[in-house]
């Protein structure tokens, strides 16, 4: 018998101060990494699906973004206080 799944996992990237687009409200928003890995006997083996989102504390509302967006964001964040970007300028995420 051969027992094999996926699990995910969720990586917080980044703290951003950016313009909402969904509530319109500058406010936080976390940048998330998810990966998804295929697991063998419970054993997580290797990633087959990685995904990127940006979600607005204010109103809860989540935006996918590219790898290259996500990485952007990051280095805007990573130029703020140790990762949190708190009093950047204010910039929409880009809408896909």
């Amino acid at each position: 018998m051969i027992i094999f799944g996926t699990k995910g996992y969720v990586y917080q990237l980044a703290i951003l101060t950016l313009l909402c687009g969904q509530c319109g409200n500058p406010s936080a928003h976390t940048l998330r990494k998810r990966v998804t890995k295929f697991t063998l006997f419970f054993v997580p083996l290797f990633p087959f699906s990685t995904k990127y989102v940006t979600q607005c504390t204010f109103c809860g509302a989540e935006q996918k973004v590219t790898k290259e967006q996500a990485e952007q964001l990051q280095a805007q964040g990573a130029s703020g206080h140790g990762g949190q970007a708190y009093g950047q300028p204010q910039q929409q995420p880009y809408q896909s």
